[in-house]
């Protein structure tokens, strides 16, 4: 037995012989390259890709909170890891106006033959399928379980070649109380002050309605129109605006044959200074809480479309997997496979709007953040539940 899985034994021997068995609230399980955290009282599953470090299911009462694109197994989780769960966008989220970014008043071009950076529009950053995370700790105890993983970005030369800031990344994922927190920290190991630009992209559903039924709480007060390439380009305008109703109360009907890409920012905020997104619909909702230190988030939602016979292929073998290990049955017991309408929200929590760096450089964005060298950075965000 290695030494992750001797601590996570003695842990839970420790709380067995502590709590009782039948009273221990909080647990975790190790199958091969999958982690699952378990809060008995919520009846709620987080399953994490290690390897990839990606909660592909939050499981509450048999239904999935994370919307799956045709995933039925952990082998299909495996080989696209990027298009579902809740992945990591850095070392910059959403699209970039060039194949380069400004830092410190300085032009770094990226090597787009690399292979890990699109052009002439960059999107996503290229850490998504990143399979380089190692687990440094996890747990469970009387208030939650939890599972911590780090990337050292500076021992990667494909990383560091296209953005030469030497740091580490440490992700914690928690789940107390139902609610799924996921916690970073970034240190930055660089003699510069580095950029951060990262976001997250949660792919969100509910199970009781489909997305025409769907309304959304949208506290923002500011969006930010992009250009023919839907890059934000300087250009702001009141949310209200942009939704054509009340941002507390938008009725997804009103976007069933429109996309939802867009980026908001001044928000709403309480005497912690989070704020709340919720989509809700027949008895469910789902909430996105970011902490402070998040000042946007990205709403995306495609118009749901019904599936063309025959022209579906099996993505998951034309790439190759993240990592190798067991067949894990997915959890959810309720609602799969998703009918073709149901649909879904992303609520991405982002440290600065699309293409901050370069806007910032233009004069054009105030509030991109940077970490001081040898210094951190750390902030959270939360996934939570009701009605499900």
């Amino acid at each position: 037995m290695n030494k992750l899985g001797l601590k996570i034994s003695l842990c839970v021997l420790f709380m067995a012989t502590s709590y009782g068995c039948a009273a221990q609230p909080y647990s975790i399980e190790t199958h091969g390259d999958v982690m699952q955290l378990r809060d008995v009282g919520n009846d709620t599953v987080i399953s994490v890709l290690t390897p990839v470090n990606n909660p592909y299911e939050m499981v509450v009462n048999g239904k999935n909170v994370i919307r799956m694109a045709n995933v039925k197994s952990v082998d299909d989780m495996r080989a696209r890891p990027n298009l579902n769960g809740v992945p990591l966008m850095a070392p910059f989220a959403n699209q970039l106006d060039e194949p380069a970014f400004y830092a410190n008043g300085k032009k770094y071009y990226f090597d787009t033959e690399l292979g890990n950076i699109r052009a002439p529009v960059p999107i996503h950053g290229y850490l998504m399928n990143a399979s380089t995370w190692e687990v440094i700790d996890s747990g469970a105890d009387a208030n939650s379980a939890w599972v911590t993983s780090k990337l050292e970005f500076y021992k990667e030369p494909d990383y560091m070649a296209q953005f030469p800031f030497a740091h580490v990344l440490t992700v914690t994922h928690r789940l107390s109380e139902g609610a799924l927190e996921v916690h970073t920290r970034i240190d930055n190991l660089s003699n510069e002050p580095m950029p951060n630009a990262i976001g997250y992209h949660p792919y969100l559903q509910l199970t009781d309605s489909v997305r025409d039924d769907w309304t959304l709480n949208a506290p923002a007060k500011t969006h930010w129109p992009g250009d023919s390439r839907n890059v934000p380009s300087g250009v702001t305008q009141p949310a209200e605006d942009f939704w054509g109703t009340d941002p507390h109360n938008i009725p997804l009907s009103d976007f069933s044959t429109r996309l939802i890409d867009d980026v908001f920012t001044d928000m709403e905020r309480d005497s912690q200074g989070r704020a709340t997104f919720t989509m809700s619909g027949k008895q469910q909702s789902v909430s996105i809480t970011i902490g402070e230190k998040y000042k946007t988030v990205l709403i995306y939602s495609t118009v749901p479309r019904p599936p063309r016979e025959g022209t579906r292929r099996n993505r998951s073998t034309d790439v190759t997997p993240v990592s190798t290990g067991p067949d894990i049955p997915l959890s959810a017991t309720e609602g799969e496979p998703a009918p073709w309408n149901r649909g879904f929200i992303a609520l991405e929590p982002m440290v600065g709007i699309n293409n901050s760096m370069n806007l910032a450089h233009k004069g054009l964005y105030d509030e991109l953040q940077y970490i001081q060298p040898g210094e951190s950075w750390e902030e959270s965000f939360w996934i939570s539940t009701e009605g499900f």
